[in-house]
């Protein structure tokens, strides 16, 4: 099985939200930053762990950061 970040942020959908996955479990939409890190929390992650921007923790699927509606 070919290696893959353990935390995916999926594009935004039409209302804006993100799905987040976790090692490939579904942990919900998110719809900003305090929601993510709180999905994150929920899953085990200490806040000492929890880096938004790393690039082998976290894979952003349509862009870091990007809250709201696509290309909007």
């Amino acid at each position: 099985m070919a290696w893959q970040t353990p935390i995916v942020v999926h594009p935004p959908a039409a209302d804006g939200g993100r799905r987040v996955t976790v090692r490939g479990r579904d942990v919900g939409v998110a719809h900003d930053d305090g929601d993510l890190v709180e999905f994150l929390r929920r899953a085990g992650l200490g806040e000492a762990d929890i880096a938004l921007d790393d690039p082998h923790l976290v894979e952003w699927r349509g862009g870091p950061h990007a809250w709201g509606t696509p290309g909007g």
